[in-house]
């Protein structure tokens, strides 16, 4: 089983305005990507979909991409 990416990463705070990291948990389409593909627990998704709504809402990342 994959590690979970923050716990690996010892990141202790999913910032909105880190779109770099951000940006691994969306697929091309700029959509959320589910947990089974990310592996990630589900307290941190939860903090990683809030993150990248938040983050859409300030402009720092799309709703939509083509």
């Amino acid at each position: 089983m994959k590690q979970d990416y923050f716990s690996s990463n010892n990141i202790k705070h999913v910032d909105y305005k880190d779109i770099d990291i951000l940006k691994k948990f969306m697929n091309p389409n700029a959509r959320i990507v589910a947990r089974k593909r990310t592996s990630v627990t589900a307290k941190n998704q939860r903090k990683v979909a809030l993150a990248i709504k938040r983050a859409r809402f300030m402009g720092l990342l799309p709703y939509i991409a083509k």
